[in-house]
């Protein structure tokens, strides 16, 4: 299944027989707090799920932003109407990065149809269709999480895909080259790495970029059909947009995902750090 929507289309379903169940992951890393903005408005029906509390476990060892338990996942997702015969849409109000962690645990837990909101909630306005501030109350579903269903890394998974793959590093230019790291123990990056901002993903627009156009973006990265890949950013959060890149390009098998991301690697002294421009 394609892994993007455009909002005609995602409107279209939500009057059909068996509309998608939608989930509004509006998140920023300075805020304010998405559920502020998902009060204000949001698409009819949508149920707000927090990166935060919902996405993601409790902050420590693996991370800023670790893999959530399994049970308590399921729960979230459940409590939301997630259903395995049901497809589910995403959206943030932004390039697609967050909506994506959403899409990525939903594959990694075995749902078969998820998918993200192409151009986010501003491209549904702007599209004019309806809005509401009403929070809906979701006939609880019955989804059971399967872990395991997309390919994880650990620091070790990761070195080692530097150095015989291609591991791409989705964090802003400056992180990356070690010039600045506001949130982090230590500023740089997984020796071997290369800098792929998850930024590009996108066009001025918010919308994804063509799939033609992502596919040489990948190719002069050094990611070819065969290529061993994987992806991490700060706390495992926007690296799941260069997975889901990887997908609108035509890559068939998904991209691994370091889930603890530089927040885990940065915080062992004993892990090596690269800066500069070259993956080193």
């Amino acid at each position: 299944m394609q892994p993007l929507i455009t909002p005609e289309d995602l409107a279209a379903q939500l009057d059909g027989d068996q509309p998608p169940v939608v989930l509004d992951v509006r998140w920023r890393l300075g805020g304010p707090p998405g559920a502020d903005s998902y009060a204000e408005g949001h698409i009819p029906g949508a149920v707000f799920v927090d990166l935060d509390n919902d996405l993601a476990g409790e902050p420590g060892e693996g991370g800023r932003h670790p893999l959530p338990e399994p049970a308590a996942l399921q729960a979230v997702l459940q409590a939301a109407g997630v259903r395995a015969s049901r497809p589910v849409v995403a959206y943030d109000d932004a390039d697609g990065s967050v909506a994506a962690r959403a899409w990525w645990l939903l594959r990694w837990a075995g749902h078969p149809a998820p998918r993200v909101l192409d151009g986010g909630y501003a491209a549904w306005q702007a599209a004019g269709l309806p809005v509401e501030s009403t929070v809906p109350q979701p006939e609880r579903g019955d989804f059971v999480v399967r872990p395991g269903q997309m390919p994880v890394l650990d620091a070790e998974g990761a070195a080692e895909l530097a150095r015989e793959g291609v591991l791409l590093d989705a964090r802003a230019h400056a992180r990356y080259t070690g010039e600045t790291e506001p949130v982090d123990p230590r500023a740089g990056h997984i020796p071997g790495a290369i800098n792929a901002p998850f930024s590009e993903h996108v066009g001025a627009d918010g919308r994804w970029r063509a799939p033609e156009e992502l596919a040489a973006h990948f190719a002069e990265l050094g990611v070819g059909d065969d290529t061993p890949v994987g992806a991490y950013c700060g706390s495992g959060v926007t690296a799941t947009s260069v997975i889901l890149a990887l997908e609108v390009a035509g890559r068939s098998e998904p991209a691994a995902l370091y889930a603890g991301s530089w927040s885990h690697w940065s915080r062992d002294p004993r892990r090596p750090v690269a800066t500069g421009d070259q993956p080193g």
